[in-house]
């Protein structure tokens, strides 16, 4: 069963995140990142969404796939980190 869900997430001096999120079998099937934040190259965002697919509930490891894909993409990321990202992915995964 595939289970959707989305969180809101304002990073304390930055910006908005906004993530959604479609689980099934307790690994993602598919996220989506939104917000505010500077991201330079902006398809790096993708790279990130389909990295996490078939990640597992452990924050850790998701922003440690998030900061591999952003050094490996030379991203520039301004407003959020990955641990933000990855904390509104652990926020949209726990949401009712």
């Amino acid at each position: 069963m595939i289970i959707l869900k989305e969180a809101n997430y304002k990073v304390p001096d930055g910006k908005l995140i906004k993530v959604k999120l479609s689980v099934s079998s307790e690994k993602i099937d598919q996220v989506r990142i939104l917000g505010d934040f500077f991201l330079h190259p902006e398809e790096t965002i993708l790279t990130i969404e389909e990295s996490l697919i078939g990640s597992v509930k452990d924050e850790i490891s998701i922003t440690e796939t998030i900061k591999e894909t952003l050094n490996e993409s030379d991203a520039i990321l301004i407003g959020a980190t990955a641990s933000d990202f990855s904390k509104v992915i652990m926020m949209a995964w726990e949401s009712k």
